[in-house]
């Protein structure tokens, strides 16, 4: 079944227009969906799951898209896919910020202006993150892993560039 899109041939609206849901809006729904499923779930099913009317081909366009971004994953079953979620909602945060700051040219610049904006808790938990991260299972870092990570060192966080 389609969403009604509020307007006849004609153009006049013949009922009240749903509000249209933004495309982000509508991935965390669908994957929302597909976390409920408790393993693979089909396009069909997470159609049937989701709140509102959604066209197949909508939803089968956004576990599309959202496979392109590395969320979702997908497995041939007959003719189809089957669709699992590729991490947690806090991983699919992470890798949106790593989207984002692939995006940048100056990663040390961006990443000293997140930190300066962190609350001091939140600073706090990332210093205790960076650290556990550094000490790795075979106990303390030797240094960076090549001549330029890209991350900003203890003195680039506190000067954002202006």
């Amino acid at each position: 079944m389609n969403r009604p899109t509020g307007t006849d041939d004609g153009g006049a609206q013949d009922g009240p227009r749903l509000p249209r849901r933004g495309q982000g809006q509508l991935e965390s729904q669908v994957l929302t969906v597909l976390r409920s499923a408790g393993g693979p779930a089909t396009a069909g099913w997470v159609q049937e799951h989701l709140d509102g009317d959604l066209a197949y081909t909508t939803v089968i366009t956004i576990l599309s898209r959202l496979y392109a971004k590395k969320a979702v994953t997908r497995t041939r079953q007959g003719r189809s896919y089957v669709w699992t979620p590729a991490s947690d909602e806090a991983g699919l945060a992470a890798l949106r910020m790593r989207r984002v700051l692939d995006g940048e040219r100056d990663r040390g610049a961006v990443l000293a202006r997140f930190v300066s904006a962190l609350s001091p808790g939140d600073e706090a938990s990332l210093r205790a993150l960076l650290a556990r991260a550094a000490e790795g299972p075979d106990g303390p870092d030797e240094g960076p892993d090549g001549p330029d990570t890209g991350s900003a060192g203890p003195d680039d966080s506190a000067a954002p560039e202006g």
